[in-house]
């Protein structure tokens, strides 16, 4: 990982700039991830050292690719293959004698050999469903990609199984088994050997079994004949495991259900940090700035201040969501929300110690999956507390922002939550880094060169000590940048907000030299 830029001093200065790191992925195009989403767009400059671009077989030679691989081949062969190979094929690798994996020797490869983790992808890749996935490798890097990719959030549902072995393997396990939902096989062959042994797997192949090919050859001829044949998918080194992901939930999630918005958990590294404060002014950005939908679910149910910062009251809250989850549909839930402005609505706490809200982590799961589908972002405020469902909501979020103020205890609480977070989603973007309170008078901050070091990551945003401000927004139930709309903390918020979303805001106002302070210390 690229080591954090050196600040030039340790203290807190309102002149100083900082920055966030910048992480370059490597030139090599068979260890560069961005390589991969070129080649895929076609885009050969970009993808150098490739050949031509993957690209659809023709629809109308097509079979449907929602059928299995089995049903399709036979389809297939009722036309006549228009494929003919001018390379020789490629002899199989020879089969390991020991077919199972161990879960610690594929953990021991690292993926990055078929590819840098591109954990700021901006697309909202979605969970895959409950199914079965066995993947039957040539190479150990293979397994081990796969391996990583099982582990990922989003294939938490599914049951994945790597082994040795590629086509042989597969054609020798399900001769006397029933397949799974999805096969992924690595192969090196090309040509009639390959088409032979295809036939052979689809004897054995379930009807409604989907097959991946993992091969060596980027040739678009081969490509198409595969689709042709039944093959649900070609892929073709380099990849991430977010790409194989990607791959998978677009051949299972049903494309007619409801779209899932991008969730986004904000959390303090202790309490009175500021991280709801923070939650709720983003928040606004998305919504009144970007021009963006966004929905605020306040998840502190005691102690939640998003009504109060909203200058909001509202009778029902998300109380009686939690209450019966299996209860709550998308009328209902338009009743529960409370406009807080034309693209923002907020999901409140009720806010009261009459109840010990004792609601189970399956709860809070179903009510936020509904939430998803109101709207493009998610802000989700949570509590500073530890409970199964505060661990569960903050590592399935697609974004982690945690708040720090400039002390050892958020140190080593925020270092406590990077370990977390980067050992349970090793395929997604690290948290970002909110600094608040910095340069309070008359108390010594820890450098922020001491925190980046610490967490291997820049501060996203710095925020000044400005209780005056935060003090008017508080009482008079509004944001900052109602209060003051061209303050530092007002813009900063807002480009934080763009960080988030990819959008730029619609009402922004060119950059004051103040405002490098907030951002970054030009090197």
């Amino acid at each position: 990982m690229t080591q954090p830029r050196p600040y030039e001093d340790d203290g807190f200065d309102a002149g100083d700039d900082f920055v966030g790191d910048d992480f370059s992925l490597p030139s090599d195009p068979f260890l560069d991830a961005a390589a991969v989403e070129a080649r895929l767009r076609g885009d050969m400059d970009a993808a150098q050292g490739f050949d031509e671009p993957l690209a659809p077989a023709p629809h109308a030679q097509q079979t449907p690719r929602s059928s299995g691989f089995g049903a399709r081949l036979a389809a297939a062969n009722r036309t006549e293959p228009d494929f003919e190979s001018a390379a020789d094929p490629v002899e199989p690798r020879p089969r390991a004698t020991e077919t199972q994996w161990r879960a610690s020797e594929l953990s021991a490869v690292p993926p990055g050999l078929y590819g840098e983790v591109d954990g700021n992808d901006s697309d909202v890749i979605q969970p895959v469903p409950r199914i079965s996935i066995e993947a039957f490798c040539e190479r150990p890097e293979t397994g081990a990609l796969i391996h990583h990719a099982g582990s990922d959030r989003r294939l938490s549902r599914a049951h994945v199984k790597v082994e040795l072995g590629g086509l042989a393997g597969a054609i020798e396990r399900f001769h006397d088994e029933s397949t799974p939902n999805l096969l992924i096989v690595e192969t090196g062959m090309r040509g009639p050997q390959l088409f032979a042994q295809l036939e052979e797997l689809a004897s054995v192949c379930d009807g409604d079994t989907k097959l991946v090919i993992i091969g060596a050859a980027n040739d678009i001829a081969l490509y198409r004949e595969l689709i042709r044949r039944g093959v649900s998918e070609y892929l073709v080194p380099p990849m991430t495991p977010l790409h194989l992901i990607k791959t998978i939930s677009g051949l299972f999630v049903d494309p007619d259900a409801p779209f899932a918005g991008r969730s986004i958990a904000f959390v303090g590294a202790k309490g009175g940090v500021g991280s709801s404060t923070i939650a709720h002014n983003i928040a606004w950005c998305m919504g009144e700035m970007q021009q963006m939908d966004t929905v605020l679910v306040d998840l502190d149910l005691s102690f939640g201040t998003a009504g109060l910062d909203f200058n909001q009251d509202p009778a029902q809250t998300i109380s009686q969501a939690l209450a019966d989850p299996d209860r709550l549909d998308d009328a209902l839930l338009d009743r529960l929300l409370v406009k807080c402005g034309e693209r923002l609505s907020l999901f409140s706490a009720p806010a009261t110690l009459e109840s010990d809200w004792d609601f189970g982590a399956e709860a809070f799961e179903t009510v936020l999956e509904k939430v998803r589908r109101q709207a493009p972002f998610i802000a989700l405020d949570l509590p500073h507390a530890w409970a199964p469902w505060v661990r569960r909501t903050l590592l399935s979020a697609d974004q982690v922002v945690v708040t720090v103020t400039p002390d050892l205890a958020c140190l080593r609480n925020a270092k406590n939550l990077f370990d977390l977070v980067r050992q349970n989603r090793p395929n997604d973007a690290p948290p970002k880094v909110i600094v608040n309170m910095a340069g309070c008078p008359k108390k010594p901050d820890i450098p922020l060169k001491d925190f980046a070091g610490a967490l291997g990551t820049a501060p996203a945003l710095v925020l000044p000590f400005e209780p005056a401000l935060f003090g008017a927004a508080a009482n008079n139930g509004q944001m900052i940048g109602e209060v003051d709309a061209r303050s530092k903390a007002a813009e900063g918020f807002a480009h934080v907000a763009s960080l988030l979303t990819g959008r730029s805001s619609g009402t922004a106002r060119p950059s004051r030299q103040g405002l490098k302070s907030l951002f970054g210390r030009k090197g």
